[in-house]
């Protein structure tokens, strides 16, 4: 190992939860400690890695780690890409030394887990590079790899850490104008008094706005028609660049940033670049840019500030609703969905309608310093504000949501049920068509795990010791359910979106993997989502 880490100590050293396990053990058996004494403070006594001893800090690797917080673990990911996520049959608590049987299993299911690091690596290649191109872009150490973009941010604009206690004395920008609404104003107001009394924040707004149910909370504005589908002229109303610009147009940057016109001079370049064309160069500038308003939230930031957060994201929500208010006075106006940065609203398909929304939007422009964006849309189906599907007058697709969005391979769950609902609604095809026509394997999988609230699974009458399971439906009628349950004895619990009859195949999945599926599950699964978005 000190042989390794003089040959390779200068350089990256990438792998998955590294940040909060691997590089201790790493640095542990560096400092001669016993890495199963370090394994047992980070697991079993739940603690930092970093607090087990001074002399850690000492070995200095770039460690970049690839786990993302929502992920669910390796296995899941292993599982999405189809490959085998069989556990190892050797005890992680076994109390005697391993048999050489064992010893040859555990190389073996250790050497496939960093094979499996490395194509989780290969698929987040994007995300590593937008990092090193944060630090070569801002002349940071390589020592930052291991950080944060939001932690990057903080340090590219210069933040020092200031403890205040104004979290609630939210300014209201004097451009504002409402009349109708003007309660929602009031609310807020009455609200952070509220809080600076109690220093809770108080419960959201629940409100009809322009005939759309909507709540106005202290993270975002969210509003939407559910089960919606219709045609006509529909306008995709965007703010550009909403949050970095209300932080310039109104003063809302951290005030911990010591050099606050660098934020001005990072804004300025990357519109250059980008009307340059060179998409590639304007990325970590627009890191930076967007990363900026998540860092006044951090409490863990030197960026934190949140009041600036709450400035932001209150008049954001103010402004989005000073537009509705206008441009509802339009004949034939319809509010379908709106969010803190955007709405969508359907008008007649007339140009005096047209102009009419377009002399609103360039008043409130004007008042207001903020940009707007028009995109056209032709058709749409919607959920709720999280789960839609637009068809632009262009022909390009939006889909967001569990239900419809687009597979990945680091994301390939019940994807053929997501797949037939964009195809019927995009182009008729019919569920069933889409379903029976498909004989890739991994596009019916679902996959389920163990959290650690739950003591074990159970499938076929039989007590799983695995964690994450491929589960599919299966056509044989004696195969169960799969369920979970919290602790011995107690009731089994169905696993969510799971068939009653199903399939557990947790070996790597290929052309030749045959199973029992049942694809009329699939169908009657789609057929009972599609309801959700008005068809």
């Amino acid at each position: 190992m000190e042989q390794y880490h003089q040959q390779h100590g200068g350089e990256i050293f990438a792998g998955y939860n590294t940040k909060h396990y691997d590089q201790y053990i790493y640095k542990g058996i560096l400092c001669g400690f016993n890495p199963y004494e370090i394994s047992k403070y980070i697991i079993q006594q739940k603690q930092d890695g970093w607090r087990y001893s001074d002399l850690l800090r000492k070995i200095k690797i770039y460690n970049y780690d690839i786990a993302y917080r929502a992920d669910g673990g390796l296995k899941t990911l292993e599982a999405f890409l189809g490959n085998d996520i069989c556990e190892t049959s050797v005890p992680f608590d076994i109390d005697r030394p391993l048999t050489p049987a064992e010893i040859r299993e555990t190389i073996k299911y250790c050497t496939h887990d960093v094979e499996q690091s490395i194509e989780v690596f290969i698929e987040r290649k994007d995300d590593f590079d937008a990092q090193m191109q944060l630090i070569t872009t801002f002349g940071l150490p390589l020592s930052d790899i291991s950080k944060t973009q939001t932690q990057l941010t903080a340090k590219i604009l210069n933040c020092v850490r200031v403890e205040r206690d104004d979290e609630f004395d939210v300014e209201i920008v004097p451009c504002l104008k409402l009349s109708k609404y003007k309660f929602v104003l009031d609310w807020f107001v009455q609200a952070l008094q509220a809080s600076k009394i109690t220093g809770y924040y108080q419960q959201p707004l629940a409100v009809d706005i322009a005939g759309v149910p909507h709540v106005f909370a202290w993270g975002g504005l969210h509003g939407a028609r559910r089960k919606y589908h219709g045609k006509g002229l529909y306008l995709h109303v965007d703010v550009t660049s909403y949050y970095p610009s209300e932080m310039l147009e109104y003063g809302f940057l951290t005030r911990n940033s010591t050099t606050p016109e660098r934020y001005r001079t990072i804004y300025d370049t990357r519109v250059a670049l980008k009307a340059a064309g060179k998409k590639k160069e304007q990325a970590p500038y627009k890191l930076v840019l967007n990363k900026a308003f998540g860092a006044t939230k951090d409490v863990n930031s030197a960026a934190y500030d949140p009041k600036r957060a709450n400035d932001i994201c209150i008049n954001g929500q103010l402004l989005a609703l000073d537009l509705i208010e206008k441009l509802e006075v339009i004949p034939g106006f319809e509010l379908i969905q709106s969010n803190t940065d955007g709405l969508i609203i359907k008008i007649p398909d007339t140009d005096a309608a047209f102009e009419a929304a377009d002399d609103i939007c360039w008043e409130w422009e004007s008042r207001t310093g903020m940009r707007l964006g028009f995109d056209v849309i032709t058709e749409i189906w919607q959920g709720d504000v999280n789960n839609y599907v637009f068809k632009f007058d262009n022909g390009k697709i939006e889909r967001k949501g569990a239900f419809v969005q687009e597979a990945t391979p680091l994301k390939n769950d019940l994807t053929i049920v997501n797949t037939a609902l964009v195809e019927y609604m995009i182009n008729n095809v019919p569920i069933e068509e889409t379903i029976n026509n498909c004989n890739d394997l991994k596009q019916f999988q679902k996959v389920v795990k163990i959290s650690s609230k739950y003591y074990c699974a159970w499938h076929n009458g039989k007590k799983l010791t695995e964690k994450t399971f491929r589960v599919f439906a299966s056509t044989d009628q004696r195969d169960t359910a799969i369920y979970k349950q919290k602790t011995p004895g107690a009731t089994k619990e169905k696993f969510a979106n799971t068939p009653e009859h199903c399939i557990i195949y947790n070996y790597k999945i290929t052309e030749n993997t045959n199973i029992k599926l049942d694809k009329q599950w699939y169908i009657e699964l789609a057929k009972s989502r599609i309801t959700k978005f008005g068809v």
